[in-house]
């Protein structure tokens, strides 16, 4: 279990490591090493999923450490609640970011339309409300950014809980 303390309230994250276990080892470890600390969620769309993990309040990225590989075929969908890594369009350029859905996102379940898709690594089991509370935010342009709340969601601390 996955504590995320925003300034929007406490997410609870419950991974599974069966299912993901180098996605969720990769999760873990950042959440070890203190790299969500301080972050924002800095792309926030209504309907579809609230995205963190990787940028400050400046929008300046974290430095990262190697890509995971995709472990999207594991079965697991990408519905709302779930969480699940963001990446580039390289199938396995996933490193910190992460999303979680707000709606059933089928088209992000492999093979998807790359032959991929996107890797669900757990759920949330507390804080629904938060999550639905960050996706309602209101967003603007920043830094060439889409998306991005117009005053800032920080996710203050991430913890391991259990």
């Amino acid at each position: 279990m996955i504590k995320l303390t925003t300034n929007h309230g406490d997410i609870t994250l419950e991974l599974d490591p069966a299912q993901a276990p180098k996605t969720c080892a990769n999760f873990e470890q950042y959440v070890r090493d203190g790299h969500y600390d301080g972050t924002v969620f800095h792309r926030v769309i209504d309907g579809f999923m609230v995205q963190g993990g990787g940028m400050t309040e400046d929008m300046i990225p974290r430095p990262t450490r190697a890509p995971v590989e995709n472990e999207a075929a594991n079965g697991l969908k990408n519905r709302a609640g779930t969480i699940a890594m963001a990446r580039t369009s390289a199938p396995h350029s996933a490193t910190s970011q992460f999303f979680i859905n707000v709606a059933d996102n089928g088209f992000l379940d492999h093979p998807g339309q790359d032959g991929w898709g996107y890797c669900v690594f757990g759920r949330v089991t507390e804080g629904m409300e938060v999550v639905n509370r960050i996706k309602g935010v209101a967003t603007s342009i920043r830094h060439g950014q889409r998306d991005v709340p117009a005053q800032a969601v920080v996710l203050e601390k991430a913890e391991i809980i259990g």
